[in-house]
């Protein structure tokens, strides 16, 4: 059956991959982000929302149910970093990455969810971490918006449990992103020795993760984080 797919965040790395995959199992797929993708690939759909905006949000969201009809899967990946030393890190460079990750994941979820109720029917997943669970130096900002996911994923997994709409999260390890790719070779070769898999994921596999979760044979799981991370979340 063809649902409609919305991915915020969904012009690159991640949520890319994500939006790919959707496209991929059959649904109608709505990217949405700050600033328009140089090419948005055939069969999808790209719409300007700044997730830090209601009124951004609610109207992204109106022209996708216009144009393509309700959201049916949200994927809420957009988020930000601001990585430093938490005895340099300003209320801003912390409150900015709050709002992004966690308020803006808040923001999309509350406007898709109505109709989700509606139709009785729905898949929400959240985009968390790693991070969220063990904690990183120099991303105390990133670590506790990715946390405050899983405390909002799960709270809302049992308000709308009744309504046939799951919600579950997704925590990524190490991904070869632009984010990784901006560490230096000594702090990657770290993070792969920490790896029990011995290597960084792919965004593909991230993806398959999320594809799943939107799936209809994922209807009996809520609630639930999903790691994506070559087991590092073991500790």
């Amino acid at each position: 059956m063809t649902r409609v797919a919305l991915v915020t965040g969904g012009n690159r790395g991640i949520g890319k991959a994500c939006a790919e995959q959707l496209a991929a199992a059959g649904n109608t797929v709505a990217i949405a982000s700050r600033s328009q993708p140089d090419a948005v690939p055939d069969g999808m759909h790209w719409f300007a929302m700044d997730v830090t905006s209601a009124e951004s949000v609610d109207a992204a969201f109106s022209q996708i149910e216009d144009q393509l009809g309700p959201v049916e899967i949200l994927v809420a990946n957009a988020g930000i970093t601001r990585d430093t030393l938490v005895l340099r890190m300003s209320e801003d460079d912390f409150s900015d990455v709050v709002d992004a990750n966690l308020s803006g994941s808040f923001r999309v979820a509350k406007r898709a969810v109505r109709p989700m109720m509606k139709g009785r029917w729905g898949r929400i997943i959240f985009m968390s971490s790693v991070v969220g669970s063990l904690g990183q130096t120099g991303q105390a900002n990133y670590a506790a918006s990715k946390a405050g996911l899983v405390g909002l994923g799960r709270s809302l997994a049992r308000e709308f449990a009744s309504r046939n709409i799951t919600v579950n999260l997704v925590a990524p390890g190490p991904i070869d992103t632009d984010m990784l790719a901006e560490l230096g070779d000594d702090a990657r070769g770290a993070i792969v020795d920490a790896v029990p898999l011995g290597r960084v994921g792919t965004t593909d596999d991230v993806a398959s993760a999320v594809s799943f979760l939107a799936s209809e044979g994922a209807g009996y799981i809520t609630g639930a984080t999903i790691p994506v991370d070559g087991g590092l979340g073991m500790g």
